[in-house]
């Protein structure tokens, strides 16, 4: 528990640094709701759901007002949909039933997202798995809260191009159906290398197979309590500064492992991992940009920045294991450009491309986030930034991902307002050179040899 000193250093974090508990997730298993009826499956679907998680927005607004902690979003994952709903679907249609059930029963409970429309082809597709790809862009336009990922890869399995190739399409089209908003489903799509059973933040949040039956997770967001923090490392060392970041992720840590412990006495439910993410927001005061450029940066983006990024993200890993035996999911530093004010900024000046952002997803938590790019970008084009970012993660053992918004009708210049937490962003350029070629050849990257370690 937090002595009376930690109190009062939480009290002002909240009050004037904008700490917060940006999520408890509760993961929900949905295995034993599988059948060869796909009414039986919704069913059991909304059922379970529906009963579980009765009482997680009540229990986090209950200790929202207990402790004094801002908790902004309370969210579900499940049992990715492609292995639940494989007896069952047996065309893309079927696939949409199942996301509509699970788009009614989280507005039931009242939770603000629900992740695991999802499938893992780290290595190839089954045919559900398929049908659950090309469901995409009708079941992202006719659900409101319903998030998917699709893992593509791994360092022990490679890259499924066929996944990838067929991914740039799906893109588009999400993007054509929700055009009327900005193409707002491309949101609530993320594709992944090496993504995590346990990550409590979405669009990319899923119930792993290794998981229990249900299980709550929390992500701690802290960037504004990093940034006020370094106020105190102007003209500093590198040690120093170090040392202040892990300072600042342990307390962080603190306050998630609080409120983690808390959920899961309340509801009944084990408690799984906390997930230190330093997640931006487009507010100000409240971005990772804006740390990055107290570390010693001018601007986002400059020279230096992937240095900066690696030291801040492996500081607060540091700080958040010594608080937690419990850290898991991503982890470490979020760049999602539309999140971010300081990034907002750095991309609409054009001192932050998005190759200078493909550098800097080598030493991140995750990867491209949040990008919106130019509505005719190729599909080809944006299957080969898939495959760029899945490399990095497969041979780099980290999770990366690539959530890429071409947004219908806009291009270089103009902007796209998402709203809430997921903020607006400039539509910057792409690399238009082709590369269907590559694309086009199909099958699959094979493992890096480090991977090979049994």
């Amino acid at each position: 528990m937090l002595n009376i000193m930690e109190v009062h250093e939480t009290n002002r974090m909240i009050e004037q640094e904008k700490l917060d508990v940006r999520t408890i997730t509760m993961g929900i298993s949905l295995l034993d709701c599988a059948s060869d009826s796909l009414e039986t499956t919704c069913r059991r679907i909304y059922g379970k759901i529906t009963g579980k998680a009765r009482y997680l927005v009540a229990t986090g607004q209950a200790i929202e007002r207990d402790y004094g902690i801002p908790i902004v979003n309370k969210r579900l994952t499940v049992t990715p949909i492609a292995l639940v709903g494989a007896s069952c679907c047996k065309s893309s249609e079927d696939f949409v039933q199942i996301a509509q059930t699970l788009d009614q029963a989280a507005k039931e409970v009242g939770v603000d997202l629900i992740g695991g429309y999802s499938a893992i082809v780290s290595k190839s597709m089954t045919p559900a798995d398929e049908l659950l790809i090309r469901s995409l862009p009708q079941a992202l336009s006719q659900t409101d809260i319903v998030c998917s990922s699709v893992n593509v890869g791994s360092t022990k399995t490679g890259i499924d191009m066929d996944a990838i190739a067929l991914l740039g399409h799906v893109v588009k089209d999400i993007a054509f159906e929700t055009r009327d908003n900005d193409s707002f489903g491309c949101v609530k799509f993320v594709a992944f290398c090496n993504a995590p059973d346990d990550n409590p933040f979405m669009a990319g949040g899923f119930h792993g197979v290794s998981e229990g039956d249900c299980v709550v997770n929390v992500g701690v967001s802290g960037p504004g309590v990093v940034s006020r923090a370094l106020d105190e490392a102007k003209g500093k060392d590198m040690e120093f500064l170090c040392e202040i970041i892990k300072r600042t992720a342990f307390k962080i840590t603190r306050v998630g492992q609080l409120v983690a412990q808390e959920a899961s006495r309340r509801l009944g439910v084990p408690f799984g991992i906390i997930d230190l993410s330093l997640a931006p927001t487009a507010a100000p005061g409240d971005s990772v940009g804006e740390v990055l450029e107290k570390i010693g940066l001018d601007q986002v983006g400059a020279p230096g920045t992937t240095a900066a990024l690696a030291l801040l993200n492996d500081q607060v890993k540091k700080g958040g294991i010594m608080a937690s035996s419990s850290v898991g999911g991503l982890s470490g530093a979020f760049i999602p450009v539309s999140e971010d004010k300081h990034m907002i900024d750095a991309a609409a000046s054009g001192c932050l491309t998005i190759e200078k952002l493909e550098a800097m997803t080598c030493v991140c938590s995750v990867g491209l986030d949040m990008i919106a790019i130019p509505g005719d970008t190729s599909a080809a084009t944006i299957s080969g930034i898939m495959a760029d970012e899945a490399a990095i993660g497969m041979v780099n053992q980290k999770t990366t991902a690539v959530r890429l918004i071409p947004v219908h009708g806009k291009t270089v210049g103009e902007q796209a307002d998402f709203g809430g937490l997921m903020g607006y962003a400039p539509i910057i350029p792409v690399n238009q050179v082709g590369c269907s070629a590559f694309i086009d050849r199909g099958g699959r990257i094979p493992a890096p040899i480090h991977s090979f370690k049994n």
